[in-house]
């Protein structure tokens, strides 16, 4: 097994160690085992940054060099590390345990599904020339940050309607929390939108062709404009916008997963 599969599977203990110290933080309710949680957080993101490191290496090692972001693999990690990235570089305003519980068991998923999964082709491989584009690193990375943001819109939509005294943060907090993420989420869409547009004009000499992966990204960018202009023009609150933002997750699961495994299409290769 590559050293890097080793690290990465080192990632995924760590990210089920975060969930496991939070179950015992809400069994304690003791302020030094959040902050234990959160040291792991940043040991984590480490470790899995050094696994998408040395993968990246032993690509050129291979004589294919490429950012691993090419294919269905290497985007569940990179969606993995994109979620725990939000969680760090968003800490003072999401530091809530419940969150950050929520969005660690949301990174495990990612990577447990890309290690366990059959279908998911973990070999390194030589791009595609469609592939063979700096436009793909800024894409991608745009993507992800979008959707990892909205990984945290997500849980604060859905906990807006758990009451739990003591776990859930109020209601107040939720939806501030909710609106910046989709903020986040919604300029770094429109930026990987845009540099989609301008790499797919550069592998298939068009700007857009209404591709199933394109036709999703753009009904998942309208969803969250409505969420914005809903809140900020037409003055929606509550569980109206928690609402909206959890619809507009299940539309960015069926544009990553879905349009994969259900539709063909110019980005079929992720899979």
């Amino acid at each position: 097994m590559a050293v890097h599969h080793k690290i990465l599977g080192v990632a995924t203990l760590l990210y089920l160690l975060v969930f496991f110290i939070h179950v015992l933080y809400f069994s304690l309710k003791k302020e030094r085992v959040l902050a234990v949680a959160w040291m792991i957080i940043y040991a984590t993101i480490c470790v899995h940054t050094l696994g998408i490191v040395l993968r990246w290496i032993e690509s050129y090692r291979m004589g294919v060099g490429h950012v691993p972001l090419a294919n269905f693999y290497e985007s569940l990690i990179f969606f993995a590390w994109s979620v725990t990235f939000i969680l760090v570089v968003m800490r003072k305003k999401i530091s809530y345990p419940v969150i950050t519980m929520c969005a660690s068991l949301a990174s495990l998923f990612l990577m447990g599904y890309a290690s366990i999964s059959p279908s998911v082709e973990k070999n390194i491989q030589p791009l595609i020339p469609a592939l063979q584009s700096n436009w793909l690193h800024v894409h991608v990375v745009t993507c992800f940050i979008a959707y990892a943001a909205f990984v945290i819109s997500f849980i604060c939509g859905s906990l807006y309607f758990v009451e739990w005294k003591g776990v859930i943060p109020p209601k107040a907090v939720l939806e501030d929390i909710n609106y910046r993420s989709v903020i986040v989420g919604f300029y770094m869409l429109s930026a990987g939108i845009l540099t989609g547009a301008v790499w797919a004009h550069y592998a298939w000499g068009s700007y857009w062709s209404w591709d199933p992966k394109e036709t999703w990204s753009l009904i998942t960018w309208i969803i969250y404009a409505l969420f914005l202009h809903a809140r900020m023009v037409r003055g929606w609150r509550e569980k109206r916008i928690a609402l909206i933002s959890i619809i507009g997750f299940i539309s960015v699961v069926f544009t990553y997963f879905g349009v994969n495994f259900i539709l063909s299409g110019l980005h079929s290769y992720a899979t």
